[in-house]
């Protein structure tokens, strides 16, 4: 296994259906995780990575966007197949390819606006990333956060046409700090505005894969949802920020 295929599969969940303060729900044909309110009229697709939608980190992202104020959906892209350990990486990319992920995203989007929704943005981790970015280029969504992205190439982020946060890792084999600042380059020459960050000392897929029993690791993963939380109240909240009582 690669260096860079180790990464993409260093301290796997342990996946659990019940996991979650929301439910599942069939939307446009997908078992999908949801968790907020359509009274919100504003939406998010959360993309997953290889091991799929019943990753408990990433429901707990899931229920902590929504309690922000928006409607949260997280698709199971894989079919009921996410990436086990010890099956060979290209042999299931071969059945999970994500550019079928980004057709599949589709249905999502018009499923959600079928609901209503006012605006929709999406947010990929890893495999998710490549399917976000696509989702960008076709201006389908009103903003885009990538986070420790795979497959993604300075070609795409040439064509995307909404607004991009890419947050990055120091030690990212998948996508290294020096493709990153390709990134930051290419979308500077461009009138989509953004917003890049590399985080020191965190791995591939540190905002997602995270220990829950490490308090560096957790702050670390906790400042990345921050700043995507932040991406998207600014554009698809409409920089509304919620309040409390």
């Amino acid at each position: 296994m690669s260096e860079s295929e180790s990464q993409c599969c260093s301290n796997p969940p342990t996946l659990d259906a019940a996991s979650g303060g929301g439910h599942v729900e069939n939307l446009a044909g997908f078992n999908t995780y949801v968790s907020g309110s359509l009274e919100s009229k504003h939406a998010l697709l959360l993309v997953s990575d290889g091991f799929g939608y019943e990753a408990p980190n990433l429901r707990k992202l899931a229920d902590e966007v929504a309690a922000a104020g928006f409607y949260v959906v997280v698709p199971d892209f894989f079919y009921g197949e996410p990436y086990v350990l010890d099956n060979p990486i290209p042999a299931w990319l071969n059945d999970h390819d994500p550019a079928k992920g980004f057709e599949d995203a589709k249905l999502i989007i018009d499923a959600l606006k079928s609901k209503e929704v006012s605006s929709i943005g999406a947010a990929g981790f890893c495999w998710g990333a490549k399917v976000v970015v696509e989702l960008s280029k076709a201006a389908l969504i009103q903003a885009a956060v990538m986070l420790h992205p795979s497959f993604v190439t300075v070609d795409d982020i040439k064509s995307v046409r909404v607004p991009i946060a890419i947050l990055g890792a120091e030690d990212d084999h998948m996508s290294p700090p020096e493709l990153i600042e390709q990134f930051v380059e290419t979308v500077k020459a461009s009138e989509v505005d953004s917003f890049v960050k590399i985080f020191p000392k965190c791995s591939h897929g540190w905002a997602l894969r995270y220990d829950v029993n490490d308090p560096t690791a957790v702050d670390c993963a906790s400042e990345a949802h921050k700043d995507m939380l932040e991406w998207f109240t600014k554009y698809v909240n409409g920089g509304n920020y919620p309040t409390t009582e």
